[in-house]
């Protein structure tokens, strides 16, 4: 387990700093998030439609699944340049690994991303995203991981796909519908001010996602790559 975790955390930091040195990614997903966030409160004015508010989990994961698609779809193509990615198959590191490794990177970037964006997003949608920031960011955590491990496999299957711009979203957002919805309630109870209560069945749910498919990640991503 040990050696898994470092071999996981090697892929992971090489990720990172790959990222932090050319900022492709990041910038791309940062600016569309921010330009989108502008967009939809001209569109809904949440300031002079109190009601809108009630909507404002729904709008930012929306905002939040369409940004990190854009990080996704660097997960695995940057390794299809000069044969990286029949290298690391290749290499004595474990598919498990590989898999860990890729979602952590891609899920630290995507809290970057959401926490550098609420700021913006509770001044234009007049919400208090800081009553209870310990249980948001839980969800954002949750909820980002789920997205990510389900992301980094379908990665994996379209990275040598011409059209994985296209095919990525296609499958992914069909496969973490469960996780969105338990993330829209919770977010939304959250930035109202509202009591969970019986909706912590979804964070029950949320964490269950999270598992099942962290596990048929690390299982599969050896199988996809080798396929």
């Amino acid at each position: 387990m040990t050696r898994l975790l470092r071999q996981a955390w090697t892929i992971a930091a090489k990720d990172l700093r790959t990222e932090l040195r050319n900022k492709e990614s990041i910038s791309a997903a940062l600016s569309f998030t921010l330009v989108v966030i502008l967009l939809f409160s001209f569109a809904f004015d949440p300031v002079g439609n109190p009601d809108v508010r009630e909507q404002a989990g729904g709008l930012l994961w929306i905002i939040y699944l369409f940004s990190g698609i854009l990080l996704l779809n660097r997960t695995f193509s940057r390794e299809a340049a000069n044969d990286c990615l029949e290298a690391l198959v290749a290499s004595p590191m474990s598919g498990a690994a590989l898999f860990l490794g890729k979602a952590v990177s891609s899920c630290l970037l995507l809290l970057v991303l959401e926490l550098a964006s609420l700021p913006l997003f509770g001044v234009f949608y007049a919400v208090t995203w800081t009553n209870d920031f310990g249980m948001l960011l839980l969800v954002l955590v949750l909820g980002s991981w789920g997205f990510t491990v389900i992301g980094t496999l379908f990665s994996a299957v379209t990275a040598n796909n011409r059209l994985r711009e296209l095919m990525l979203p296609l499958l992914v957002f069909p496969m973490t519908l469960p996780a969105l919805l338990a993330c829209v309630e919770l977010t939304s109870l959250i930035l109202l001010g509202e009591p969970l209560g019986d909706s912590v069945a979804w964070l029950k749910l949320l964490f269950g996602f999270d598992v099942i498919f962290t596990l048929l990640g690390a299982v599969l991503l050896e199988v996809v790559l080798l396929a």
